[in-house]
């Protein structure tokens, strides 16, 4: 998921189960299993139930970005199959108290299905209320109001499949440096549940999985404009690193920054989620070796998809996560489409031939 300027905003506490356990994964907010959204789709006898009806949808979301392009692409294809209309589609710009009121601009629609990513816990569960007293099923991408309860209050929970994307990352860094070797690791120094389990599934990963490979130098951030100074500092003390993975993309390109200022061609890099410059240095055969993204497109049909499985009496999973994908150079321009579903920047397509 792209985080933008949206790490202030106080998320669920999911958790990752512990790495001593016989299967790790990324599990919800009170510790419900994931269920894949592969497994959530419309059958015919869902689709015959719902055209037809003049539902209607509202989008309500945080932000507008490419991910955010990516998420409603997803969820107006799946509602299209179904005759469902999108009636309202909003960008809060990160402000909770606009998206409280692009809340109730969607409820004047009357809409049979909201999907929204809730800025705030507590200003959305109010907001929400009135929908759930009118009947409107809503699902949630990654956050959740406080105090709601699935089945009565809301649909599902859908997001990332964040163990596996810092799974996914510490297995890329590894292949990069031959399975051994010192590296870093600038996590995020902040409560936020998408981040957070991705960074401890990296961290859990490495030290489970590759013996041979030690973190020597850990480095928490929170602002990711101070990244450049902060990896200046780890490579002044430690500056035999073989690798680094980088807690987003963001805060990476000044990791890079670091790099190329002291002439570092060696280290490798690993960081989520996409962006131009870092998928410009990784193409190129610079220091990144692999970015791990989120299926953005997955997450809107299956956001969709639920609302009206829901809508039609069906009951549906608490919280249903999407694949994880790591694009290198070798897939980058399919790995962006499967992303974003966009072409890659021109830039990266044309370096990359």
């Amino acid at each position: 998921m792209k985080l933008g300027s949206f790490f202030n905003a106080a998320l669920i506490a999911g958790s990752v189960l512990a790495a001593g356990s016989a299967y790790a994964q990324t599990v919800g907010p009170s510790g419900e299993k994931a269920t894949p959204s592969a497994e959530v789709t419309l059958s015919d006898t869902d689709l015959s139930k719902l055209k037809g009806k003049g539902y209607k949808a509202a989008l309500l979301w945080h932000t507008s970005s490419d991910f955010t392009n990516a998420v409603s692409a997803g969820a107006k294809a799946e509602f299209e199959k179904a005759g469902v209309a999108v009636v309202v589609q909003t960008d809060a710009g990160f402000d909770a108290a606009r998206q409280r009121s692009d809340i109730e601009t969607a409820l004047a629609a009357k809409p049979n299905v909201i999907l929204a990513l809730p800025l705030d816990p507590t200003t959305s569960a109010e907001a929400f209320r009135q929908a759930i007293k009118d009947g409107t099923k809503l699902v949630f991408l990654s956050n959740l109001p406080s105090g709601y309860k699935h089945g009565s209050d809301y649909a599902a929970i859908v997001t990332d499949d964040l163990y596996q994307m810092g799974k996914q990352a510490a297995d890329a860094l590894a292949k990069a440096i031959g399975g051994k070797g010192k590296v870093g690791y600038i996590f995020h120094d902040a409560s936020y549940y998408v981040t957070n389990q991705r960074d401890q599934a990296f961290k859990s990963t490495i030290e489970s999985s590759y013996p041979d490979i030690k973190i020597v130098a850990e480095q928490g951030i929170s602002d990711p404009a101070r990244a450049e100074e902060l990896a200046n500092a780890m490579l002044l003390q430690n500056p035999d690193l073989d690798g680094i993975y980088v807690t987003w993309a963001e805060p990476a390109e000044g990791v890079l920054s670091a790099l190329r200022s002291a002439g570092n061609t060696k280290t490798k890099v690993v960081t989520l989620d996409l962006s131009e410059p870092v998928g410009l240095d990784m193409v190129k055969g610079g220091n990144v070796t692999a970015l791990v993204a989120d299926k953005a497109y997955e997450l809107g049909r299956t956001m969709a998809a639920t609302g009206m499985k829901a809508l039609v009496g069906e009951e549906t999973p608490a919280f249903i996560v999407a694949p994880a994908l790591t694009v290198t150079k070798e897939n980058v321009a399919d790995g962006w489409k499967q992303s974003l579903n966009r072409d890659a920047p021109q830039s990266v397509l044309d370096a990359a031939k």
